[in-house]
């Protein structure tokens, strides 16, 4: 299971595994989630896989 991200950067050098910037640039950030202003933010919609808007 990979390490759970911090909910804020702290912003030293070097990057620890958790940080959240090292965690999104590395595409190992929980889906759901990003980094706005070095925080972790929760993603309101997250679109699923299954369903598609396109399907006519």
């Amino acid at each position: 299971m990979p390490p759970k991200p911090k909910k804020k950067c702290c912003d030293s050098k070097p990057k620890c595994k958790r940080c959240p910037l090292r965690m999104l640039k590395n595409g190992t950030l929980p889906e759901g989630y990003t980094v706005k202003k070095r925080k972790l933010v929760k993603i309101k919609d997250v679109p699923s896989k299954s369903s598609s808007k396109r399907a006519a």
